[in-house]
Order: C-alpha cells, then sequence, then structure tokens
C-alpha cells in the first residue's frame, strides 16, 4: 500500500479533494496530515475523513523531530498543499523527488517567498495578466523552485476580481493536482 503524507497550513480544501479522489476510485492509500498550525480546519476535515494528524511547532521542524515522524512513515510521496512553511532541507535530501508543491501561478511568475494565496492573485490582477495558472512541481530548498511537474492554464478577463482569479485557480487545482499525484505514485 502507497503511503502520502499531505502538508497543509490551512483550511484544507486541497487535501479532502485528493483524499475523496483517490477513495471514489477505490486506491488504497494510507494518507496521513502534517500541519504546523494547531487552529487549521484541515485538522477537522482530516478528522472527517479518518486520517491520522500531526501538529507539529516551527521548534519541532527546525529540530528534526518532523523529519522523524517522517521517516517513521516511510512515505512514497509528500504533497505540499497549501504548507506555507520553507519545506527542511534535510527531508528534501531524504526524498529526492518525492516532495511535490502546488503553486497559485503559472511559475516562474509569481513565486518565491510571500507569494501565496491572495497575493499572487492581486499580483495577477495589478499586472493586468490576460491568463494564469497553476503550477505543480519538485520541491527543492528555494521556495518555488524546484523542476515543474505540470502546469495548466486559464484565461482572465478584464473584469475578474480577486475572488474571481482565486477560484479560477482553485478549479484547476481540484481537477489536476490528483491527477499528477496518481501519475506519480504509479511511476
Amino acid at each position: 500500500m502507497k503511503k502520502v503524507i499531505l502538508f497543509a497550513s490551512g483550511s484544507g480544501s486541497n487535501v479532502e479533494n485528493i483524499i475523496g479522489y483517490f477513495k471514489e476510485k477505490q486506491q488504497k492509500i494510507s494518507f496521513y496530515v502534517f500541519t504546523n498550525n494547531e487552529k487549521a480546519f484541515v485538522l477537522e476535515r482530516a478528522r472527517k475523513l479518518q486520517v491520522p494528524a500531526v501538529v507539529f511547532s516551527r521548534e519541532e521542524m527546525n529540530e528534526g523531530k518532523v523529519g522523524e515522524k517522517v521517516k517513521e512513515i516511510n512515505p512514497d510521496l509528500i504533497v505540499l498543499a497549501g504548507f506555507l512553511w520553507k519545506f527542511p532541507s534535510a527531508i528534501i535530501a531524504e526524498y529526492p523527488n518525492k516532495i511535490i508543491n502546488i503553486h497559485p501561478a503559472l511559475l516562474p511568475k509569481y513565486g518565491g517567498k510571500g507569494m501565496y494565496g491572495k497575493f499572487v492573485h492581486e499580483a495577477v490582477l495589478l499586472n493586468k495578466e490576460k491568463e494564469t495558472g497553476i503550477t505543480i512541481h519538485y520541491v527543492n530548498e528555494h521556495y518555488d523552485d524546484g523542476a515543474p511537474l505540470f502546469q495548466a492554464k486559464v484565461a482572465l478577463s478584464n473584469n475578474d476580481t480577486v475572488e474571481q482569479i482565486a477560484d479560477k485557480v482553485h478549479q484547476l487545482e481540484f481537477i489536476h493536482f490528483p491527477k499528477i499525484i496518481e501519475k506519480l505514485l504509479k511511476d
């Protein structure tokens, strides 16, 4: 049975969508949720989905305790689904090409430290982009810099708001993120 750790910092809508995708296809995968936010709604989603969850602090991350918990699970894939901290280089070294992230823009545009969620969509709107999208990429030691695996685009209109852009991007995430994870687990 394949094992996947999903790291998230917020609501966990992508986490829920990914787990639901595999349950619907009746694929036997053990999921684990790791979060750095004890108040994150992803914990409620994990509880409802009966998925084990781990809450950790920055200190536990920096001291390697999170890495030890990851090693105990020995995942086939680590997925950053709205995880906002820089990922530890020790875990990256331990799992080369087994850690992926989704970014709500067409990298290399609008990536890097501080570029997440609404901040990305605000920048896209401010720069009057005609399109935006998602990038699913491998994780390395730098924010949003790992080798890209997949991109999907969506057209924007001059009248789109930040919220409408976010919704369009979120729809792309829901459609494509589980499929890319599925493909990686088969390889």
